[in-house]
């Protein structure tokens, strides 16, 4: 069962929704590392993308499989530390981790132990690397020996995995703040250690203590890295801000769900649109505090992204500030932000500063130029393109619609736009227009989120008959739902695991369980006698329960199948009509 020792920085654990990519990828790698055939890795994306959740959710996953991969996860953070005092905090959480993995006891990866809990720890477990470790730390912090003392915490985790025979993954997020906020002097008042990160150089290698990093600040962790970790000791991995489109959707409808905001099929496909299945960018919306947000209406969905976009004081706009911020620290003048804006608008294609000088008639040199847009990629505002002289703007929309926002008006050659709303309107009447792709993406989700709609479903009406929804029913008394479960786990007298769909349990005793399929064929007589099996192995373990049955196939049924599930009273249905989502 999935447990959560790592409290997630994203909440509740359904708001993490898709990365199928990522989660099928790191699934591989971790499953190659028992192998020693993992290479060590660098996640790469903009803040707000998704990396500290994903990166939680693996330690997670690995805590609670208690396999051979144990999970360490550091979080560097921008504040100032004192050489020694971080590399205490390091090796605490490593240590912690690591026995609250070997004791099965998630308190301890919320409740950090101190050096001398863990020392006691290895005299009373016979874990003799502990405690050396600890009296050797201490005994060089004394002497102020801090390089030895730090050299004995980054390397604890390939140690201990060489030692023990295990393996362990050494999940650092965001490295590059290694490299600004460890102090040399106890008052963190004079130059930081920029060299911190260089201590992993031989460490990154390693087979049987891979790391995983990540970094917000894309050109800067790539500095990093080739400056300290030369030849390519990290492969690289960007994490896309956007979800395909069909995840982006199961976020809006999860979302919705769980801050309880009402939206419609319609809505649901108009918000994923407008947010370009963006989950901050939907996570923002369906939170919106626009005054009087409406997201089960095509003007409400409208006025909240509108907001979100151009408000200041909006989540979307603050988290992209940091980034502009950054970048007018160090160029602020409106040639700087005309090259931001023009490249932003046009980044399906490389820019020499020649060119660019051409098309925005600039006054500056060709050098001055390309200073600007060395600062800018600097900020990670724009990328380097196939030479040294090319550039183009992020592949972000998001961000350009936020940079439009705030430099439009500054800037004569661009129209002045500061309402978008117009263009939201104009992207509605397209989607539209296209009725067969709009239609394509609520029919695709119909597959995906089946069993999540008809649990929404079940939920919100609470009252109902299974006649409703399914034919070939014979029980037609009302039901009244007091809880709904989704993928219901259960356990067969002789050990083998299950999952009931939906399980929907009804306040006079009666529960109703409903098999799922999103096949195209048609469902044949041998799922559904499984599913009948099923339901048999759970009435056995629940004997008092008065189960009503049904099956909800999108690829429909075989005839046999049919005649099966009316002879035992299963209900059957193609598909539902749902009447409202949240």
């Amino acid at each position: 069962m999935m447990q959560y020792p790592l409290t997630e920085e994203i909440g509740h654990p359904d708001l993490l929704v898709g990365r199928s990519k990522e989660f099928n990828f790191f699934g591989k790698w971790i499953a190659n590392m028992p192998n020693r055939l993992s290479k060590s890795h660098v996640i790469l994306a903009r803040r707000k993308s998704g990396k500290t959740a994903f990166i939680q959710r693996l330690f997670n996953q690995l805590w609670s499989a208690n396999g051979q991969v144990i999970p360490f996860y550091f979080n560097v953070r921008e504040q100032k530390m004192w050489y020694p005092d971080f590399a205490k905090e390091y090796y605490r959480t490593f240590a912690t981790q690591y026995i609250s993995f070997l004791e099965r006891n998630a308190e301890l990866v919320r409740q950090q132990l101190s050096l001398e809990e863990i020392r006691e720890y290895g005299q009373a477990k016979s874990v003799p690397t502990f405690v050396h470790d600890i009296e050797l730390m201490l005994a060089d912090e004394r002497k102020e020996n801090y390089d030895l003392m730090w050299g004995t915490v980054f390397t604890a985790p390939e140690r201990f995995a060489a030692l023990y025979d295990r393996r362990v993954l050494v999940m650092i997020d965001e490295f590059q703040y290694l490299s600004i906020f460890i102090y040399r002097d106890k008052e963190c008042q004079r130059a930081h250690d920029e060299t911190i990160p260089g201590s992993f150089h031989h460490i990154v290698e390693s087979k049987i203590a891979p790391m995983l990093v990540t970094g917000s600040y894309i050109s800067w962790l790539l500095r990093i890295a080739s400056k300290y970790l030369e030849g390519g000791r990290l492969s690289d991995w960007y994490m896309d801000s956007y979800l395909p489109p069909e995840e982006g959707l199961q976020a809006v409808y999860k979302y919705a769900e769980i801050y309880k905001e009402p939206i419609t099929n319609e809505t649901a496909a108009l918000i994923n649109e407008l947010c370009m299945s963006d989950p901050f960018f939907i996570s923002c919306v369906i939170q919106s505090k626009y005054e009087g947000r409406d997201l089960a209406t095509e003007e409400g969905v409208i006025e909240a992204v509108n907001y979100e976009i151009t408000h200041r004081r909006s989540e979307m706009s603050k988290a992209w500030g940091e980034y502009i911020h950054l970048a007018l620290q160090k160029i602020n003048d409106q040639n700087g932000k005309k090259l931001l804006l023009f490249l932003s608008k046009h980044n399906d294609r490389d820019w020499t500063p020649r060119e660019l000088k051409q098309e925005l008639h600039l006054e500056p040199s060709e050098s001055d130029i390309q200073r600007k847009l060395e600062l800018l990629v600097e900020a990670d505002l724009l990328e380097q393109g196939r030479s040294d002289i090319q550039y183009h703007g992020l592949r972000d929309g998001t961000l350009y619609m936020i940079l439009r926002n705030r430099f439009e008006m500054e800037i004569a050659t661009f129209e002045p736009k500061s309402d978008l709303r117009p263009e939201f309107h104009e992207e509605i009447m397209k989607l539209k227009a296209d009725k067969r792709r709009l239609q394509g993406l609520l029919n695709h989700l119909s597959g995906i989120m089946a069993e999540h709609q008809l649990a929404l479903e079940f939920r919100h009406r609470k009252q109902f008959t299974l006649m409703d929804y399914f034919s070939g029913v014979q029980d037609s008394t009302p039901l009244h739902v007091v809880n709904v479960k989704e993928r219901y786990p259960f356990q067969r007298a002789d050990g083998k695991n299950w999952e009931i769909d939906v399980l929907a349990v009804c306040d006079d005793g009666r529960e109703i369980l409903v098999e799922v399929k999103k096949t195209r064929d048609k469902i044949g007589l041998t799922e559904v006698k499984e599913f009948a099996e099923k339901a048999t192995a759970y009435q056995q373990s629940y004997p008092a329960k008065r189960l009503r049955l049904a099956y909800l196939s999108l690829g429909g049924f075989t005839t046999e199948a049919t005649q099966f599930c009316e002879a035992q009273g299963i209900g059957l249905a193609e598909q539902i009509a749902y009447e409202v989502l949240i």
